[in-house]
């Protein structure tokens, strides 16, 4: 094999020029660090739960009544969620209480003077690259409680429901994240003060489109 291997690199007819074995060398980093940060952001995904509250419509009022019931939401999921170690046992958890969940949230709708529907349910829902406060978190395919307000037709808002870096200090939100699971590895990588930081987001972001435009 070694022979062949040999042959192939130093015969006439295949001889490769320098230029070419530095190009295929690139060619070939660059592929294994891709493969390398899309398995990070699949590993990622895959130690937490993700929170989408879509609003009824981008009207103003409409958009406030979301950051309202977003409030019912976190403040219900908390409570049921004190203890839960897994994104696989919070799923279980919140899904017991999906209509409680979305009785809560139509609570405050009529509360707020408005009459929409709720409807609370657990998907698997593309996130764009989200930044927070301190943190930020990679776009890509995750494992959501989707609580969607009237017609839908409105901005969302995104976060994380477990572990609860929603409802975390800006300064804890790391122990919150380490202690529900997700390794400093991928801590690391949801801190945006890294320097690599961007370069490595923007390539996650360039695969994620890349992977969208193909689903189509």
């Amino acid at each position: 094999m070694l022979t062949r291997i040999k042959f192939f690199f130093t015969s006439p007819q295949t001889q490769l020029k320098w230029w070419e074995v530095i190009f295929l060398l690139a060619l070939a980093a660059a592929m294994l660090w891709i493969g390398l940060m899309t398995a990070q952001q699949r590993r990622l995904a895959e130690s937490m739960l993700r929170l989408h509250v879509v609003a009824n419509s981008d009207d103003a009022e409409d958009q406030a009544l979301k950051l309202k019931v977003r409030d019912a939401v976190l403040d219900c999921a908390e409570g049921w969620l004190s203890g839960v170690e897994t994104p696989a046992q919070a799923e279980t958890v919140l899904a017991a209480h999906l209509e409680e969940l979305e009785q809560a949230g139509e609570q405050v709708t009529r509360e707020q003077g408005y009459s929409y529907p709720v409807k609370a349910s657990l998907e698997q829902v593309h996130f764009p690259t989200k930044y927070y406060d301190g943190f930020a978190l990679p776009a890509g395919e995750y494992r959501a409680l989707r609580v969607v307000l009237g017609e839908g037709a409105g901005h969302n808002w995104w976060c994380v429901v477990f572990p609860g870096l929603c409802v975390a200090p800006a300064s804890e939100w790391q122990e919150v994240a380490v202690s529900g699971g997700i390794s400093e590895t991928d801590v690391e990588l949801m801190e945006d003060a890294q320097p690599e930081y961007v370069i490595r987001f923007r390539c996650l972001e360039w695969l994620d489109a890349l992977q969208q435009r193909w689903a189509e």
